[in-house]
């Protein structure tokens, strides 16, 4: 197996156990993420955000956590995995099935230079919002309001979380 396919399963595995510790030594310092809800720069961003996450799964909803992962390819330069999490959305307190797909690209040392995850949108609101993301999950200003507020909460950890 070759290292970039290494960190992507030891990435993955962290994840399923909610270890954003360990997660976060995937990445390179100078790492980019990118999906629907976020847009960040460098492994204290991407990091906080994992570990945000992690923690208000563990706090809340652990029993309704699942995280299964597959397809996992990689390159000297470049990867891409599937994913799939189960989980309870804080805020609604619904039950969410998120598909995703990711691409990464690596540090000749082999860590996570960028991550990008894909889904679709527009079902994740549905689910997690329920009849409010049926009707605003398509409309580009609600991704807009959405990333605010994912920025905003982020923010808002990492100053208590430095």
């Amino acid at each position: 197996m070759n290292p970039n396919t290494q960190t992507l399963t030891r990435f993955y595995t962290a994840f399923a156990a909610l270890d954003a510790d360990t997660m976060a030594t995937c990445y390179a310092e100078d790492a980019t993420f990118e999906d629907p809800a976020f847009s960040l720069k460098g492994q204290r961003e991407v990091a906080g955000m994992w570990r945000m996450l992690c923690g208000a799964t563990k706090a809340r909803n652990r029993t309704d956590w699942k995280l299964e992962f597959r397809d996992i390819q990689a390159d000297t330069t470049t990867g891409h995995a599937h994913w799939e999490a189960h989980y309870r959305f804080s805020a609604s307190n619904r039950l969410v099935h998120n598909i995703i797909e990711a691409n990464f690209t690596f540090t000749p040392e082999g860590l996570i230079a960028s991550h990008t995850d894909r889904f679709n949108f527009w079902l994740w609101s549905r689910q997690a919002l329920g009849f409010g993301g049926w009707v605003l999950g398509w409309a580009p200003y609600f991704r807009t309001l959405v990333r605010r507020q994912t920025r905003a909460a982020l923010n808002g950890f990492l100053a208590k979380n430095p």
